[in-house]
C-alpha cells in the first residue's frame, strides 16, 4: 500500500464514482519498490464489479492518461502474467510525445497487431479467420459476465398461485356475505365490517366450526331475512353461525347411525366418562384456539371446578363465566 498514490487517486476530478474506485483500488496495491499488478480477479473483487465492467473502467483510465497497462507474458511458456500498471504520477510513466517502442505497452483488452503463425503455434496463417487464441490479446473474446435476458420459469410457483387462488376465493366468500346481509359495498361499510379483523373473524367459522362457504351465505340470508337491519360485524352471527354447524354435525352422526344400521354393526361404543369430558373441554378453556359462546354447559364448566382443571379467572377470560 502506498499512502502518496491513495493520496494521489483522492485528488483526481472529473471521474464517474465507479472509475474512481477502481482508480483508488490500484493505488491501493501500488507498492513504491515493486510497482502495481494485481490480478484483475482480485481487483474486480476488491471493486465489487465484474471483469467486464473493470475494463471498462480501467479504459476509461487509460483514455484520461491516469494510468498506463503493460501487458506481460511469460517468457518460457507464453502464457499471460498480471498485467502491471503504471500510474500517472510514476516516473516511468510513457511521454505521449514519446516514440518509445510500445511493443509490451497494450492494454489488456487491446487490438495486437500480431497475428498468428506456424511458430506460436497460435493458429495457422490462412484468409479465413483464425480461432481466438488465449495468448494473444487482439483475439480475446469478452465475456460480459452477465445475462440481460431472463428466461421464463419453467414451472409456476405452485404455492404463491395456491396462496393467491385462495385469497381471491375467499375474498369472493366475503363480497357474497356482504351481499347477502343487505350491505351496498359501493356506498361504503360500517368500521366493524372493514379491515382484515372482520376477515378473520369469518375465517374461524370455516376452520373452527367446519362450515361451507355456501352455508355460511345461507346463513346470513336467513339471518337477514329475521332482522330489520344488518348485523354489527360478524361477531354477532357468531350463535347462528354455531346453530348451524351442530346442525350439520347432527346430520353427519344421523347419517353415520343409519350406516350403521344398515350395516348391522351394533353402537356398543363406551360413553366417555365425566373426568375424560372436563379434561377435553379443559384443554379448550386453556388454550388460545377459537371457542364458541355456548360450547361448554354449566355441569361441564362446575367439573372443571371442582377437579381443579381451569381457574375461575381463566373461564372469565374466555367468556365461560
Amino acid at each position: 500500500m502506498s499512502h502518496f498514490a491513495t493520496n494521489w487517486a483522492i485528488l483526481q476530478r472529473g471521474l464517474k464514482p465507479a472509475t474512481k474506485i477502481v482508480l483508488w483500488h490500484l493505488c491501493d496495491r501500488h507498492n513504491p519498490d515493486f510497482g502495481c499488478f494485481p490480478t484483475q480477479v482480485r481487483l474486480a473483487a476488491d471493486c465489487e464489479m465484474s471483469v467486464s465492467s473493470l475494463n471498462d473502467h480501467l479504459r476509461t483510465l487509460e483514455e484520461a492518461r491516469l494510468i498506463h497497462r503493460v501487458r506481460c507474458h511469460d517468457p518460457q511458456t507464453h502464457r499471460r502474467q498480471a498485467t502491471r500498471y503504471i500510474l500517472g504520477f510514476e516516473d516511468r510513466f510513457p511521454d505521449p510525445s514519446g516514440d518509445g517502442d510500445n511493443s509490451d505497452s497494450e492494454p489488456e483488452d487491446g487490438d495486437g497487431s500480431d497475428d498468428p503463425c506456424p511458430d506460436s503455434r497460435d493458429g495457422a496463417i490462412s484468409e479465413k479467420s483464425p480461432k481466438p487464441s488465449p495468448n494473444l490479446a487482439g483475439f480475446h473474446l469478452r465475456n460480459s459476465e452477465t445475462n440481460p435476458v431472463r428466461e421464463p420459469l419453467r414451472e409456476p410457483v405452485k404455492e404463491e398461485e395456491d396462496a393467491r387462488a385462495r385469497d381471491d376465493r375467499f375474498e369472493e366468500l366475503f363480497a357474497n356475505l356482504l351481499d347477502a346481509l343487505g350491505f351496498d359495498t359501493d356506498a361504503g361499510l360500517p368500521g366493524w365490517w372493514q379491515g382484515w379483523p372482520p376477515r378473520e373473524h369469518v375465517r374461524r367459522w370455516i376452520t373452527d366450526l367446519g362450515l361451507t362457504e355456501d352455508r355460511i351465505v345461507a346463513v346470513a340470508r336467513d339471518s337477514r331475512s329475521a332482522h330489520p337491519n344488518p348485523p354489527d360485524g360478524p361477531r354477532a352471527l357468531d350463535r347462528a353461525m354455531e346453530r348451524a354447524a351442530r346442525s350439520a354435525e347432527a346430520g353427519k352422526l344421523a347419517d353415520g347411525d343409519k350406516r350403521r344400521k344398515r350395516g348391522g354393526k351394533p353402537a356398543d361404543a363406551p360413553r366417555a366418562s365425566m373426568d375424560e369430558i372436563a379434561g377435553f373441554y379443559a384443554s379448550m378453556v386453556n388454550g388460545d384456539g377459537y371457542l364458541p359462546s355456548n360450547a361448554i354447559s354449566n355441569t361441564v364448566r362446575n367439573a372443571m371446578l371442582e377437579r381443579g382443571l381451569v381457574t375461575p379467572e381463566r373461564l372469565r377470560m374466555r367468556g365461560v363465566l
